[in-house]
């Protein structure tokens, strides 16, 4: 038996006195020297009740009124005597008025999870026990109790202060990668077969080893909040395996924890943090605050919110306020305009820095977090209540701060309009290198503007070059195999007649839909996927690169595999590929060893002492003229970085020449006065790096003309230049 078990048993035995009445200060439980504070944001209910469990999380054995209702929290104290003990499990019934069309949803018949459960009991197992509403009769409640099944919340410490330094990673050398936890190890031959798919997993060192051999920065994980997945879903065998169906902000999933004698889901996210910053990378979580596993209030369940306040938690239409907003395709959209709703999602984001030690965040569908009242037309609001809350926060001000610049609703579009300090997920990059490099579409203007940072999106009086999260694939479409290995999306495993995920995706099979043993195709995917890579890692702005790109992982034509937690999703590594991943850890190493690569600036068209110069040429050695950058068959060109020189140096200024052929067929280069010095090449996957004697003498001088092969990019740097070492990537 478990400790927190051990703590809350004698409660069967010893039934509670009551709550006392006192104004509390911790929305949830919080454990203190006296008992548990708890608290509850319902200002629209009529009474709440503290319901609580035995250990065994099925069998309730009291039901205590809450005392106190303050400015719209209901509050009290189960004195620790009375069995306000750590490992205590609980949940809410809350009274209140049935009328959907006031936007009421109250039924004490079903029993809720605390909005800012730490940890949770149980699983969503979708049967319509959960429903809040009859479902012979939707206009009345259910009557039926779902205690015994439903989700509840256990009281926990609070963790012990990080002893452990955060690293600082300067953000011009910043390299995100995005990984789902659990498929980044399920199939790992050299994690121990009872630790992979969980946090464990990923903090072992064959993980963590691998990751800083690559030359990555930071890890972005999928979301690791607790999760209820689609009744749908659970009927097909399936699960949100992505994990975008929240139902618990500040709890660690469950699922994702190895069950290790002695840890509980929290201990070990926390003990996966600290190794991820023992080998120097940073953390961010994607979190989903823009809806709730709740869905549409119609046909989702009542799990926690839905139930406790409605009318207070989600954005309702001023014209039928029994129907949701649905910004999200989700059902619901989260309304953080309400000061207490904002408090509950502010609470679990400080929970993540201080308790866990995340070091920032990805915010999906950030857009909709921005929306603003009735008033506005729920328009974006960059001054608004949840951006503003977060501004003048003096914890999360200082996080790494990502948005998903966009939700589905009318103008939620909103690329380049985040606050300044905010790094946004540039789609317009992904879709202009697909077309490209693969499509052979986009004139070379809109290529040189997304190489050099998108400055058109990011105002550069305001915002940093690294502003851009730059990216070919992320975790929803194609991953980088399947992008230049098929033409169309099989989704047929998702149980939606592959009408799910996104129609549009630029990619090419080069002439055989999925798997091939063509070995002139399989080059060509090569060919292309390296290319795509080193775009990726060397345009101005902060790449993000997705697991398992490297190693040549495909989904087989999946483009929304989001409830794919099965081989289809987990990385192979026994099918890894070595030369692809050995391409990427040299790209990267050229990265940091070229600070043009690396830029803090916005290159400008001369290089001045603070800024990077950088000049566009025509194949033919001629500079780009106005006419040149509107031609759409015009995929090879030549940009020229230039450092300027110091009064101190006595060697010329480090120049970097990337020579750029994204047509079907071979191209002629007149290459710039100068012995250039090949570093990189994609036809072939060559890399030599800047002071390496062993990759020097491996380095190609080039001739004044070169010839470049289809679909290839080449990095060059004068020889005599500034050398610079690879270094370490803190601030």
């Amino acid at each position: 038996m478990s400790a927190q078990r051990r703590r809350a048993k004698h409660l069967v035995k010893s039934p509670p006195l009551g709550l006392q009445a006192a104004r509390v200060a911790t929305l949830g439980a919080q454990l203190q020297s006296d008992g548990v504070h708890f608290a509850l944001a319902a200002p629209h209910a009529q009474a709440v009740e503290l319901c609580l469990f035995a250990p065994d999380g099925q069998t309730e054995v009291a039901r205590l009124p809450m005392p106190t209702l303050r400015d719209g929290i209901w509050q009290g104290v189960l004195a620790a005597e009375s069995g306000g003990v750590e490992g205590l499990i609980y949940g809410w019934r809350v009274h209140g008025p049935w009328s959907p069309k006031e936007g009421h949803r109250f039924n004490p018949a079903k029993l809720l999870l605390d909005p800012c459960a730490r940890e949770v009991v149980g699983r969503y197992d979708g049967s319509d026990v959960h429903l809040g509403h009859d479902p012979a009769h939707p206009d009345r409640p259910d009557p039926r109790d779902n205690a015994a099944t439903a989700l509840k919340a256990r009281v926990v410490a609070d963790l012990p202060p990080l002893a452990q330094p955060r690293p600082v990673i300067d953000p011009a050398q910043r390299v995100i990668y995005e990984l789902h936890v659990k498929g980044f190890t399920a199939q790992h031959p050299d994690v121990p077969p009872a630790l992979r798919g969980s946090y464990a997993g990923l903090a072992h060192p064959a993980s963590l080893d691998y990751l800083k051999a690559l030359g990555v920065t930071t890890v972005s994980l999928l979301p690791i909040a607790f999760r209820a997945d689609e009744a749908r879903l659970l009927q097909m065998g399936l699960s949100n395996y992505w994990g975008y169906t929240p139902i618990a902000w500040a709890a660690p999933e469950t699922r994702l924890w190895s069950g290790a004698e002695g840890s509980t889901p929290r201990s070990e996210f926390r003990a996966l943090v600290k190794a991820l910053h023992g080998a120097g990378l940073e953390v961010i979580l994607d979190v989903v605050y823009n809806h709730t596993a709740e869905l549409d209030p119609h046909t989702g369940p009542t799990l926690s919110m839905r139930g406790i306040d409605n009318a207070l938690y989600y954005h309702r239409n001023p014209q039928e306020p029994e129907r949701t907003l649905d910004w999200t395709g989700c059902g619901n959209s989260v309304n953080l305009n309400e000061p207490l709703v904002l408090r509950v999602a502010l609470d679990s984001l400080r929970r993540w820095v201080s308790e866990f030690g995340v070091d920032g965040f990805r915010f999906d569908l950030a857009s909709t977090l921005a929306r603003g009242t009735a008033r506005v037309q729920y328009d974006f609001q960059p001054d608004g209540a949840f951006l503003s809350a977060v501004a003048q926060d003096p914890l999360l001000c200082n996080c790494l701060l990502v948005a998903e610049p966009w939700d589905l609703g009318l103008g939620g579009y909103r690329l380049g309009g985040f606050p300044t300090g905010w790094l946004e997920w540039n789609d317009r990059f992904r879709d202009t290198q697909r077309g490209f490099w693969l499509q052979h579409q986009n004139a070379p203007g809109e290529f040189a503007t997304r190489l050099a940072g998108s400055s058109d999106v990011f105002n550069p009086a305001l915002r940093g070059a690294h502003s851009s999260v730059n990216f070919i694939t992320a975790h929803d479409g194609f991953t980088l195999r399947d992008l230049v290995s098929y033409a169309h999306r099989h989704n047929q495993a998702n149980g939606e007649d592959n009408r799910d995920g996104h129609g549009h995706n630029l990619s090419i099979n080069n002439g055989v839909e999925g798997p091939t043993q063509s070995a002139d195709i399989l080059a060509a995917r090569a060919r292309q996927s390296r290319a795509l890579l080193a775009v990726l890692l060397l345009a101005l702005g902060t790449p993000m690169l997705l697991a398992g790109d490297e190693l040549g992982h495909t989904q087989r034509g999946n483009n929304n595999a989001y409830c794919q937690d099965n081989p289809i999703s987990w990385i192979d590594w026994a099918q890894a590929d070595a030369s692809l991943r050995d391409f990427v850890r040299g790209a990267l190493a050229l990265r940091r060893s070229l600070p043009l690569l690396q830029s803090h600036a916005w290159w400008a068209p001369v290089a001045t002492a603070s800024q990077p110069g950088a000049v566009w040429y025509r194949a033919d050695g001629h500079p780009m003229e106005q006419a040149d950058w509107t031609l759409d068959d015009h995929g090879a060109l030549m940009v020229l970085l230039c450092a300027a020189k110091t009064p101190l140096q006595d060697v010329a200024p480090q120049q970097v020449l990337i020579l750029i052929n994204a047509e079907g067929q071979e191209a002629a280069f007149t290459l710039r006065p100068g012995a250039w010095l090949l570093r990189l090449s994609t036809d072939n996957g060559f890399v030599a790096l800047p002071g390496d004697n062993e990759a020097q003498d491996k380095a190609q001088r080039l001739q004044s003309q070169q010839t470049l092969p289809p679909t290839s990019l080449w990095i060059a740097t004068l020889e005599g230049a500034a050398p610079h070492t690879p270094g370490d990537l803190s601030a």
